[in-house]
């Protein structure tokens, strides 16, 4: 379950867009898969600068709480509002009504040093 047309993080994050606008970001189905039940994401107010690496947010599951990672360096320029009541779509579809954020980066160029589909396979497969 590891969609071809991603970008990833080896903290399994997703990225979905090419950068020329804003890029969508989420957690994998195998992160989801670990946390477990999720039960609150606590996510960045939009117009937050974040650069790649950061701490982007949390999400708390019936397991543990799990910090998530900003992808790229950019501006958070969206947020899933669903997610504040119902923050089990993570669950449910980790890859579509599930997303985190929206992020406008500051340099679309930088999408090229994340995993691809393969590779995020490889790490997983490990």
């Amino acid at each position: 379950m590891i969609p071809e047309d991603l970008r990833y993080t080896a903290e399994h994050e997703w990225v979905s867009g090419d950068g020329t606008a804003p890029v969508r970001v989420g957690i994998t189905h195998f992160a989801q898969d670990a946390l477990g039940d999720i039960v609150f994401v606590q996510l960045p107010d939009e117009g937050t600068a974040v650069q790649a690496g950061d701490q982007l947010g949390e999400i708390e599951s019936t397991k543990s709480v799990s910090e998530i990672y900003a992808p790229i360096a950019g501006t958070v320029v969206a947020r899933n509002g669903s997610l504040a009541d119902e923050p089990e779509l993570i669950n449910a579809e980790p890859y579509a009504a599930g997303w985190l954020v929206e992020i406008a980066p500051d340099d679309p160029a930088a999408l090229g040093g994340l995993l691809d589909a393969e590779a995020y396979k490889a790490l997983t497969d490990s």
